[in-house]
């Protein structure tokens, strides 16, 4: 007996030294780097809590889920991408559903130009451009013959038809790393700030750098005077003001052409979506978690967490949220809801008689009647 229990202890001892090897030593893709987070506000002030969100109406999608962008197209159809890589068109009461086209990607974000087009950005194949025939093309996979464009992520249309749009990650390609969530995981635990917003000139079919720097470049959307670019940076939990005429500004750098709109919010901005009377509406995937912000002063053992198994990430509890600001970022509007029963909340579109709420992996489209 007395040899089994030297046995055991030492077959223990093994094992724990196994595994502290592990979480200290397995190689892991990111390298992650020491930032300063700003002490969590909490839900006070414009962002009190309350249940306004709570109690929202469905739309069913069949075997469809995670619509995380909405948007109304120019025949007055509600647009919608799936993560099937299917964009579904159907009435605004969810009737008539159809797919309108499937990508083989990712859709993250589409507008409409000028000629009624969609322009879509897909995670996985670039910023795309889909007609009335529903042929799917690329306008742009990469910036130049080095320089990938690895996950577009949000993309708008400004009048004189020059297209915007947000590459999350320089770092890492949802392609290349089993999908948008895990490489925003990578991103956001690494916190390199290698997002970015590139313009798409149509006429010359080129690409240009705006503005880089960005943890987690994601959400986008245009000034009522089209000089002004509202950009998401979900990793630092903050919304940019950008010039639209800027090129390749660093946003670390100083430069007027890039300041920030709003810091320091209670959860992760995702998707902006212009709305009515001059509003922008937010969506905050989920809220901050102390614990996260804790580590951000250390990378090491941000290191051992991508070692773990996703689901012991200090990601925050499910909170549905989504408000309003207006473009001097005062926020006009503020709904929740505290048990999170939709999840993932990334965006809202704005009609005149319903607010449509986008989803990461809800399995139908949530609504409620303005």
């Amino acid at each position: 007996m007395r040899i089994s229990g030297k046995f055991a202890t030492g077959a223990a001892g093994v094992g724990l030294a196994g595994l502290v090897a592990y979480l200290c030593f397995w190689p892991v893709p990111a390298e992650p780097r020491s930032w300063s987070a700003p002490t969590p506000p909490g839900y006070t002030g414009a962002h009190a809590p309350n249940a306004g969100l709570a109690g929202l109406r469905d739309i069913a999608i069949g075997n469809e889920f995670g619509p995380e962008h909405i948007a109304i197209g120019p025949d007055g159809k509600l647009y919608t991408a799936m993560t099937s890589g299917g964009l579904l068109r159907m009435d605004a009461d969810g009737g008539n559903q159809e797919v309108f086209a499937s990508t083989g990607g990712r859709v993250l974000g589409f507008a409409f130009d000028a000629q009624g087009r969609m322009i879509a950005a897909d995670a996985m194949k670039g910023l795309l451009v889909i007609d009335a025939d529903r042929r799917v093309g690329v306008l742009a996979n990469r910036v130049s013959a080095g320089d990938p464009i690895r996950y577009a992520n949000s993309v708008v249309v400004a009048p004189d038809g020059t297209i915007y749009f947000t590459d999350a990650s320089t770092r890492f390609a949802p392609a290349e790393w089993g999908g948008t969530y895990e490489a925003s995981v990578l991103d956001i635990l690494e916190q390199s700030a290698s997002g970015r917003v590139l313009a798409f000139d149509p006429a010359a079919a080129s690409t240009r750098v705006v503005a880089h720097g960005l943890s987690f470049a994601n959400g986008i959307a245009l000034s009522s005077d089209g000089r002004t670019l509202f950009v998401a940076e979900t990793g630092r939990y903050r919304i940019w003001k950008i010039d639209t005429a800027a090129r390749a500004v660093d946003v670390h750098g100083g430069s007027p052409q890039a300041r920030v709109l709003l810091d320091n919010l209670p959860g992760y901005p995702d998707n902006l979506m212009r709305g009515r009377e001059g509003r922008i509406w937010v969506g905050l995937f989920r809220p901050r978690n102390p614990a996260a912000d804790g580590l951000a002063e250390r990378p090491f053992l941000r290191k051992i967490l991508l070692r773990l198994p996703r689901s012991l990430l200090p990601l925050g509890k499910p909170y549905g949220h989504v408000f309003a600001i207006d473009e001097e970022g005062r926020v006009v509007a503020d709904l929740q809801d505290p048990s999170g029963a939709y999840p993932e909340t990334t965006g809202a579109t704005e009609t005149a008689d319903r607010l449509y709420i986008h989803s990461l992996h809800a399995r139908t489209i949530g609504w409620a009647p303005r």
